[in-house]
């Protein structure tokens, strides 16, 4: 295992200057700040990422990036005695197979399973939907031109998703009404056909 130097603290972030930094291992310092936090990662440390797991930069945020630190260098975190890492380890597998599985996979050789990932499941409902109109905002009855009953929805022409799940339109805003038992905003799309949408004039 390659020996890392210790770093001196963070005086800066990309999110601001840090409340607090604690450096787990050589080179890898968790910071939070007063609006977000992360990982901060040493030059040294951010060249030994594993390249399916190296961000372009060296801050690894703690919503879904702060993962792929824990994934790359587990066995030294572990060592570290720290009272989080049982917690994070596992955590860590289930956030990236979700939010990164395409990083996941190359990593770890493991399949993510669609059920296991909520980037999958937006990427495959999207793909079932290109070339459709699809819901992109809806308004409620309290709308001055959605009448009871219905739910006012405005809709683009899907054209593509890319690999985080994230969709891009094309065309001009379509307006519609629909049956309000018909719509369901949990649901990842709505396509107009599908939902049964009565276009406006």
């Amino acid at each position: 295992m390659p020996t890392f130097a210790s770093t001196p603290a963070p005086v800066m972030t990309i999110w601001d200057a840090p409340v607090t930094a604690n450096q787990r291992v050589p080179g890898i310092w968790h910071v939070t700040t007063a609006s977000h936090g992360g990982f901060i990662l040493s030059e040294e440390r951010q060249a030994a990422m594993p390249e399916a797991l190296r961000l372009d930069g060296t801050s690894y945020e703690e919503d879904v990036n702060w993962s792929l630190v824990v994934l790359a260098f587990p066995d030294e975190l572990r060592a570290a005695s720290d009272s989080t890492f049982a917690i994070e380890a596992d955590l860590a597998h289930q956030i990236a197979r979700s939010w990164l599985p395409d990083r996941y996979t190359a990593f770890t050789g493991t399949p993510v399973e669609p059920r296991e990932s909520y980037v999958l499941q937006r990427r495959a409902a999207y793909e079932a939907n290109i070339g459709k109109i699809v819901v992109v905002s809806a308004f409620g009855d309290w709308a001055d031109w959605v009448p009871a009953g219905k739910v006012g929805v405005i809709g683009r022409r899907l054209r593509s998703v890319n690999h985080l799940g994230n969709a891009t339109y094309e065309g001009a805003d379509s307006r519609a009404l629909v049956d309000a038992d018909r719509y369901s905003s949990s649901a990842i799309v709505n396509a107009f056909d599908a939902i049964g949408a009565e276009p406006l004039a």
